[in-house]
């Protein structure tokens, strides 16, 4: 089992990744296997997707997946990888800021140092107090868990689009006030909002990525010190899945299948 030092150490190390010199790209996994596939292509560290993981144990994305469920699926990848792993644990899979602490504990005890934690449709008051619950969830373990506030004002489109970049800076200083380390702003890429987000938040932001989107360098140029694929990942392997399915039943043949991982180089990355 780790030890909270050794976390504690993991998470330092984990916060420090994180700089618009280099930004923290992270290609998010669902379990085990793509874990340790994003680990073996170099990366530092291993994010998971909320939707992918929902998804791999049979249940829609938001908030329906139960904690326990969850947390047995952070313990599974961060066991499988050497590199720190941050969850993204949606809302924080619980009903008000102290069952968020009790999240943030198991996350801890399952061995990840990062947390994602969304604010959706939660009044930004409501969301500090959940932050600052898991802030002090962390403090109680001693790990300096990073704590990824999301904000989701331009991905679900909330509020009047004209004062949109300001309620987002505004809802980014309660939260880090609240103890939030990083600002995730999911559903904005363009080059102008973005280096108005980085000039506006005093820790590193984050920015969801994905086909049309600026590349790592160009978006670290602007100011932004973690990237992430989301659910990107998981949808084009489900995607594969569909179309083996569709050309197999359809046509009755295996063209999809072209380009994928040699058996042995897959079952020799899970054995040991």
């Amino acid at each position: 089992m780790t030890t909270n030092t050794a976390l504690a150490a993991q998470a330092t190390a984990f916060a420090r990744l994180h700089t618009p010199a280099a930004p923290l790209a992270l290609a998010n996994a669902w379990d085990v296997a793509s874990a340790r596939l994003v680990e073996a292509a170099g990366a530092p560290a291993v994010a998971t997707t909320s939707a992918g993981v929902a998804w791999s144990l049979g249940s829609p994305d938001g908030d329906a997946l139960s904690r326990d469920r969850a947390l047995r699926l952070i313990a599974r990848v961060a066991a499988a990888v050497a590199v720190p792993v941050t969850a993204d644990i949606e809302g924080g899979f619980g009903a008000d800021a102290a069952a968020v602490g009790e999240t943030v504990t198991g996350v801890l005890d399952a061995g990840a140092v990062g947390v994602n934690i969304e604010d959706g449709n939660r009044s930004p008051a409501e969301h500090a107090e959940r932050l600052a619950a898991a802030r002090a969830a962390a403090d109680a373990a001693g790990v300096p868990l990073f704590v990824n506030a999301r904000i989701d004002t331009f991905l679900f489109g909330l509020g009047d689009p004209a004062t949109r970049l300001d309620e987002t800076l505004a809802r980014a200083a309660a939260y880090l006030r609240a103890g939030a380390s990083g600002i995730f702003v999911p559903g904005v890429t363009d080059p102008s909002v973005v280096a108005e987000l980085a000039r506006g938040i005093d820790a590193p932001l984050n920015v969801l990525v994905g086909p049309g989107a600026p590349a790592v360098a160009a978006l670290g140029a602007l100011g932004v010190s973690r990237v992430s694929l989301g659910s990107w990942v998981a949808e084009a392997a489900y995607a594969v899945v569909r179309r083996a399915a569709e050309e197999l039943v359809s046509g009755g043949t295996y063209g999809t299948l072209a380009h994928s991982l040699p058996y042995g180089e897959l079952n020799g990355l899970l054995k040991g």
